[in-house]
């Protein structure tokens, strides 16, 4: 039987936070990244359960100090 673990934020959910951290908009993401804004947006919609967060920024925020993001 697989042991369950938490659930952490995809490569993608990070890849996007990682962007807006950067100060890329949502459009900017979706360009970038090749896919759409409604995409981004549920991209960042996921992070900000799965974080509790209250607010795109606040997932960003929660992220960086949980280590899940960077700006390098």
């Amino acid at each position: 039987m697989a042991a369950t673990r938490p659930r952490g934020l995809t490569n993608r959910e990070r890849e996007v936070l990682t962007l807006l951290a950067r100060g890329y908009t949502g459009e900017e993401v979706a360009r970038q990244l090749e896919v759409s804004a409604e995409t981004v947006r549920a991209h960042v919609r996921n992070a900000v359960t799965k974080l509790h967060a209250r607010t795109r920024l606040h997932a960003v925020v929660l992220a960086m100090r949980r280590g899940e993001i960077t700006l390098e």
